[in-house]
């Protein structure tokens, strides 16, 4: 036993769980040493093996339940264990919707020593499977098998699946045909060791609305035998289908998809709405995967904006323009910057399709473009950040602040950072006011947050 650990990896030890993880871990402490177990739950009396030891902490795998809490239910997919897409599927909805709430409010308080602002229960769905537009699978063999699946959890291991109950049914079809052609033609999975072999993975995208359905076959070379047989397997089978794109992916890496895409039928996008706006979804676009609450999460943002019509509104981190086309239908002028290039030329075409003119959008780092933006005397009324993980760049939360908007709106997808960077915008004058987390990703630890954030003066 390492001097300190009060325990010893590869033992097993009966556990009481009296904390949760930020992915939704039991935790547990010998001797207040925390053991992070996945699958176990609050108030629950457990046993454990004990499978990786570090200074501070040490992972468990859950051998048995000996007291189970009165919120656990039992998981409705058969490799959820193995799998590791989905991480509370053992929860009753209404204690994911509650451990998201807590998970926000404990770093709110904790990392931006936040205090006297509204934190609102969770806003969840009416149905938390099937919502997601689009899948990306890798495709792989194994004992001359073809495997198409997901990855087991911090491996490169392909988990075989039929069904997966957060995707559309639609992809489990495709899933079940990609396998039938490889098998009947005996053709090769991409084999990421050596770089061999021809298919490397398979991608679904489906219209919410429109029902409208893409599938992608993403392939090492240029070209890829069967072909033919591929389009058509997919056509007679597929009622819905309307593009179908080969992606051409010949480098040694990791990333799914390649730059360059070969209709082979029908369009070379999708299209799908979010509210009363279409947008155009192709192969290689941005595109919220759960439409639902997409509108929730963005109705919220305009809501929080309070906009009369008059005001000048800058969002930051813009993408392909959802969020700006939401606030053009209440704002004077918005202005979207985003640093890729493609996202912006799609969020002017967004905007063009929608028929919406008092947006503008230009490509650029926030933190650079915005102060240009004030520098050139445009000022923002209101501002709207959605920022990727790592939260807002500091710079661009002090240019904000010294400009003196009446209201700031920030969107983010990681707790954390949202509440450092609440702790600075406190430090500008600016207090939060109210917080929403949304269920954007039901069965997984994943949280969106919506926050009305108002200068310190001003009346509420």
């Amino acid at each position: 036993m390492n001097k300190g650990i009060p325990i010893e990896k590869n033992q097993e030890y009966v556990v009481e769980i009296t904390g949760l993880g930020y992915e939704g871990e039991g935790v547990a402490k010998i001797d207040n040493y925390a053991i992070f177990i996945h699958g176990a739950m609050i108030g629950e009396k457990v046993r454990v093996k004990i499978v990786k030891v570090k200074k501070n902490f040490a992972f468990g795998k859950l051998l048995e339940v000996l007291e189970a809490s009165t919120v656990r239910t039992e998981p409705v997919c058969s490799i959820y264990k193995r799998c590791g897409g989905c991480s509370l599927q053992h929860m009753s909805y209404e204690a994911q919707l509650e451990f998201k709430k807590n998970r926000v409010r404990d770093v709110l308080e904790r990392i931006g020593k936040l205090e006297d602002y509204v934190l609102h229960d969770t806003l969840g769905m009416k149905e938390p499977y099937r919502y997601r537009n689009k899948v990306q699978l890798p495709v792989g063999e194994e004992n001359g098998e073809i495997k198409i699946g997901f990855y087991a959890p911090r491996s490169h291991n392909i988990i075989d699946m039929d069904t997966c109950y957060i995707q559309d049914e639609i992809a489990d079809k495709v899933v079940k045909l990609t396998k039938e052609w490889m098998n009947k033609f005996n053709l090769k999975a991409y084999n990421e060791e050596d770089n061999s072999g021809i298919v490397r993975h398979i991608m679904i995208r489906r219209g919410f609305k429109t029902k409208e359905v893409m599938v992608v076959i993403v392939t090492r070379q240029n070209s890829f035998p069967y072909k033919e047989e591929f389009v058509e397997l997919i056509r007679e089978n597929i009622k819905e289908v309307t593009s179908i794109v080969q992606n051409i992916n010949h480098k040694k890496t990791n990333v799914i998809l390649g730059e360059k895409c070969i209709t082979l039928y029908g369009e070379d996008f999708i299209s799908d709405y979010i509210g009363e706006f279409k947008f155009n979804i192709s192969p290689l676009s941005f595109f919220q995967v759960n439409p639902i609450q997409t509108e929730v999460l963005y109705n919220k943002a305009l809501e929080y904006a309070d906009l009369s019509g008059k005001e000048v509104v800058f969002d930051a981190y813009c993408g392909t323009g959802t969020i700006s086309l939401f606030l053009s239908k209440k704002a004077n002028k918005v202005y979207g910057v985003e640093i890729v290039q493609q996202a912006i030329e799609n969020a002017k075409i967004n905007a063009k399709q929608n028929n919406i003119n008092n947006v503008e959008f230009q490509v650029g780092k926030s933190e650079e473009a915005i102060p240009e933006l004030i520098k050139n005397g445009i000022k923002a009324d209101v501002v709207v950040v959605d920022p990727p993980r790592k939260g807002c760049d500091k710079v661009l939360l002090e240019a904000i602040t010294e400009m003196k908007p009446e209201r700031i709106v920030y969107v983010s997808c990681d707790p954390s950072t949202l509440a450092r960077d609440l702790a600075i915008l406190k430090e500008e004058g600016y207090k939060t006011v109210e917080v929403q987390p949304v269920d954007m990703f039901p069965q997984t630890g994943h949280v969106e947050t919506v926050v009305k954030i108002c200068k310190q003066n001003q009346h509420l």
